[in-house]
């Protein structure tokens, strides 16, 4: 994935073609990049594993086995110049198209085998336990809503019934695919955008473990952050403010709002996520009474007679 990338690199500067109103290049850069990172946290959280590592091992490989599949299609529609998502236009797109599919849903699953692993192993620090149990199911969360990018709209539907329908699905919600974007990621800035749950959520893989790792090097200047009780905790906080901006961002999306226009209700509802994930924070910190300090224990008694 990492040659692919910077293939791809190459290919921006050196190839002007554009598809779908970005460069023909953009997307298999992305997805390389992507999936370079998804792979690379995926190897370290099997090293974690002591128990089933042959099955952790089938299951990396099926990952790795799926993820070249569908970056090998993207890559051959790239260089016929043609659309690789939802593409039904002939025979042999409507092939690649339903073989991608596949091997997401094989992805997905091999997926599920490592979060199973994952939850059945020991781990010595519980917040790293938890940091990774709950970045991998997250992440099955994020994958899984890609689903809602193949569902025909209305539009297509309609073609469809006259038998002119050529593309089958769309990341957009609202608007059709192609218009104004935001740059770097290309998520549309005038409706909502499925990319963007699909993104986050998927990438909860790193996040979690990233947040542990911020917290272990704060807590050279944070002694409170040496107790892995509170770790774990912080954690738990994150993985439930992680959720729930997933959640956010794909209720957004549904109603075909860009992720750069948020109206009234949505930012509402994104301060009531930060209010409450700042306030368990908080809770997270403080110290659990002792039972020396309880009204009932610190109380004197008197001496029987």
């Amino acid at each position: 994935m990492v040659v692919l990338a910077v293939v791809s690199a190459v290919g921006l500067v050196a190839d002007e073609r554009m598809l779908v109103g970005a460069p023909i290049w953009f997307k298999p850069l992305k997805f390389s990049v992507s999936f370079a990172a998804y792979g690379l946290t995926l190897a370290w959280m099997l090293s974690l594993t002591t128990r089933s590592r042959r099955t952790g091992w089938w299951a990396g490989t099926s990952v790795v086995t799926a993820g070249t599949v569908e970056m090998a299609i993207i890559t051959v529609q790239v260089i016929r110049g043609r659309r690789s998502h939802f593409n039904v236009e002939t025979p042999f797109d409507q092939t690649l198209f339903v073989v991608m599919g596949l091997t997401i849903v094989a992805l997905w699953t091999a997926d599920l085998v490592i979060a199973l692993l994952l939850l059945r192993q020991q781990l010595p620090d519980r917040a790293t336990a938890w940091a990774v149990r709950l970045g991998s199911l997250i992440a099955l969360a994020g994958l899984a809503l890609g689903g809602l990018m193949v569902r025909p709209t209305a539009e297509q539907q309609a073609a469809d019934g006259r038998g002119v329908s050529t593309v089958i699905g769309a990341h957009s919600v609202g608007v059709p695919d192609g218009g104004p974007a935001m740059p770097v990621t290309g998520w549309s800035t005038t409706g909502g955008d499925l990319r963007i749950p699909h993104f986050v959520g998927m990438h909860a893989l790193q996040a979690l473990p990233l947040f542990l790792l911020v917290l272990t090097l704060a807590a050279a200047r944070f002694p409170r952050l040496r107790e892995e009780p509170v770790r774990l905790r912080l954690v738990l906080v994150a993985s439930g403010v992680y959720t729930a901006v997933v959640a956010l961002v794909t209720w957004q999306a549904l109603r075909g709002q860009p992720l750069t226009h948020p109206d009234g209700t949505t930012l509402a509802a994104a301060a009531l996520v930060l209010g409450g994930g700042a306030a368990a924070a908080g809770a997270a910190f403080r110290k659990p009474p002792t039972p020396a300090s309880h009204p009932e224990h610190s109380a004197v008694k008197e001496p029987v007679a």
